[in-house]
């Protein structure tokens, strides 16, 4: 047979038998990262969430005023409202309960008609679907017009049909189900994360109660299908109740709490627009950080999107034309950039829309091109009102902004003359940063080191082709509150951001970074963990896509290296080095001694555990490393250094706004807040001092 035939036989064999069918829920299955953006932690959180924006729509449109999640034994998550209840009746066109049809069908359920939602979180209509898919067991009981009725699930479909279970004087709906471990690589729920996530939720709806129960470790007997809300049983665990009337404001305030407001009054304003709902809340407090803060239908869009867009627009002209308006600005002076007028801003922004756009399922970035207009519309009529009836907010407020342009100017100065010097050098410092001969930066990595002595020894025992060292002397600058110009008057400072390629501020470009690996290794001491929290603040403000694309690592050197004759261990923890020595033996104690100080261990041969068995009549020593200087080039290779051996932790943002609070209180200027914090997690820090 001929080429020529053989390809017309291959072709002629691809037919309609060769393309595949997926029936029901199974392309979820198949392909969960399209539905739920991961099978990690994220995408776990993201059933919880799902299911919970169920019952939070109802709220919205004013159907339900109480909601409780509770996370339960073996990893099951209930969550429960008080709305109408899903519906039960039979569906025409599926010709089964219509709460079968929503909870086993893709794009189904009442986000679709003009009879279910006039404002939703939902647009694609799959949430309960695809946890449903998701999930090894879930049931829904719904409470309705009298009745009772239960249906039970396992991995998208149905055990048995809709039955009616009870009578009942309540209306609502109970959603409870299971993980599935074959679908997601670990099933582990952060309680600080659902309930950072649910208190954020219950700020955007004046007067809606949402409690948050942790019973994974309750001892007693849960009925859960027997009662409505499981707070009702008294049980005795943690728990969470979030009730607020402020809505916006009181979201605000709250971000604001520990910083020092440049003006009195919080704006807020409440208006739709072209059938579009905006709702705005904002104040300036004196911080060189902004905070902003998006919702569409409620659903937090951390990317932001159209109705973001709007609002900085509006946001730069107000400000502008009220400056010039009441002579508050000199003449010759620039205008305000968008930078200039969200320094130091708090604002809450969200809208509800009919129709919702947004650009993938996991709803991070509102696409609906109709909000840019209404926020625009609605924020520049409202704050241009309130600046003229708050004339000292609105001085205040032009201060401060006035102040982040000539900051802005002073440091775009520093910044240019740092880079120019960066240039002439090379990029390269002299007697600091020992660079790597590669010039790919997908496989170049920088360690940041702590001290001479480490850098001594870490420029020995590198790879010198892959791998570049900086050492830093002493604990950097707190850029915290710290300006530009200031902080690129810090030597040490300086050194890491011409060693980094990116540049810094308006001109920063991730697409030149010099090494793809940053790699912060300190000492595991209590100055060690100081020197990485104040580098990861440096990270943390500027240059957070670092962080966001995977590029920032922490160093993990071992705590101990044990010698057992001429076998050499390293424990990375006291539990490793429970492990290598055998754990609790009986009869046998072995002090820790500096390095070459070697005892014999004293056993019982008898009572001597198997791992130990091998040790007998051999010396035992143990090394304590205080810091990374205390090891020989080889040794740090060995351990820190060597891809195929080290142990390295990626930093990565789980939750942006709480972690900028974090920042602010642990590395602002508030003294109390930073006591109080401090005291609250005393118990859960791990120090060698």
């Amino acid at each position: 047979m001929s080429k020529k035939e053989e390809e017309n036989k291959a072709s002629s064999a691809y037919s309609a038998k060769d393309i595949s069918v997926l029936e029901g829920l199974e392309p979820v299955r198949r392909r969960p990262g399209m539905y739920i953006g991961s099978t990690g932690v994220e995408g776990l959180h993201h059933l919880i969430w799902e299911i919970f924006d169920n019952s939070r729509d109802e709220a919205m449109g004013g159907f339900c005023n109480d909601i409780e999640v509770a996370l339960m034994p073996n990893n099951r998550i209930r969550v429960v409202d008080n709305g109408r209840g899903i519906p039960v009746d039979i569906h025409p066109k599926t010709k089964v309960s219509a709460l079968e049809t929503i909870i086993t069908t893709l794009h189904a359920g009442g986000k679709f008609g003009d009879g279910g939602y006039q404002v939703s979180g939902g647009l694609h209509g799959v949430g309960s679907s695809v946890v449903n898919a998701l999930s090894t067991y879930m049931y829904v009981m719904v409470h309705k017009e009298g009745g009772i009725h239960f249906q039970e699930y396992s991995k998208g479909k149905r055990k048995a049909p809709v039955k009616k279970i009870g009578k009942t004087d309540l209306h609502g709906t109970i959603v409870a189900f299971e993980a599935d471990p074959e679908i997601f690589s670990e099933i582990k729920f952060s309680l600080p994360q659902i309930v950072s996530h649910l208190r954020q939720q219950a700020y955007l709806i004046r007067a809606l109660r949402v409690t948050i129960l942790d019973a994974r470790e309750y001892k007693g007997k849960i009925a859960d299908q027997e009662v409505f809300y499981l707070r009702e049983l008294g049980m005795e665990v943690p728990s969470s109740t979030y009730y607020f009337e402020g809505g916006l404001v009181s979201l605000v305030k709250f971000y604001n709490e520990i910083q020092k407001p440049v003006h009195k009054n919080i704006f807020y304003c409440n208006k739709e627009s072209d059938k579009v709902g905006v709702e705005i809340a904002l104040q300036y407090v004196d911080d060189i950080s902004s905070r902003e803060l998006a919702f569409a239908n409620n659903t937090h869009t951390p990317e932001g999107g159209m109705h973001v867009t709007g609002f900085r627009t509006a946001l730069t002209r107000a400000l502008n034309d009220y400056a010039k308006k009441n002579n508050l600005v000199k003449d010759g002076d620039d205008a305000f950039t968008g930078d200039d007028v969200r320094e130091g801003l708090t604002v809450a922004i969200s809208v509800k829309l009919r129709e919702i756009q947004f650009e993938g399922q996991t709803k991070s970035k509102l696409g609906s091109v109709e909000a840019r207009g209404a926020v625009d519309k609605v924020f520049s009529e409202a704050f241009g009102m309130y600046l003229e009836e708050h004339p000292d907010d609105g001085k205040g407020i032009v201060n401060k902004v006035v102040i982040a342009l000539r900051a802005r100017k002073a440091a775009k100065a520093a910044k240019d003359s740092v880079l120019r010097k960066g240039a002439l050098e090379g990029l390269t410092l002299p007697g600091k940063l020992a660079d790597c001969q590669s010039h790919s930066a997908e496989e170049s990595e920088i360690f940041i080191v702590e001290g001479d002595s480490a850098g001594g020894s870490s420029k020995q025992g590198r790879d010198r082709r892959t791998q570049a060292i900086l050492p830093l002397k002493g604990k950097i600058l707190n850029v915290e509150r710290a300006r530009l110009d200031k902080m690129l008057a810090s030597k040490e400072v300086k050194s890491l951001v011409v060693a980094m390629g990116t540049a810094i501020g308006d001109t920063f470009d991730i697409s030149k970074l010099r090494y793809h690996k940053v790699i912060i290794a300190t000492d595991a001491d209590v100055d060690g963990a100081h020197i990485r929290t104040l580098l990861l603040t440096l990270f943390y403000r500027y240059f957070k896509p670092l962080i966001e694309g995977g590029y920032i690592y922490i160093a993990q050197p071992p705590l101990y290296k044990i010698k057992k004759g001429k076998d050499i261990t390293y424990a990375y923890s006291d539990e490793e080095k429970v492990k290598i020595l055998g754990g609790d033996a009986p009869d046998m104690e072995i002090d820790e001694v500096p390095e070459g100080e070697e005892i014999e261990a004293e056993e019982d041969e008898a009572g001597a555990p198997a791992s130990l068995k091998a040790t007998q009549g051999k010396k035992i020593s143990i090394q304590r490393y205080k810091g990374l200087g205390e090891m020989n080039p080889e040794e740090l290779w060995e351990t820190t250094m060597d891809p195929a051996k080290r142990v390295l932790k990626r930093v990565r943002i789980e939750d942006a706004q709480d972690a900028d609070r974090v920042f602010d209180v642990l590395m602002g200027t508030d003294v109390p807040s930073r006591k109080s914090f401090i005291q609250s997690n005393a118990k859960l820090a791990n120090i060698d001092i």
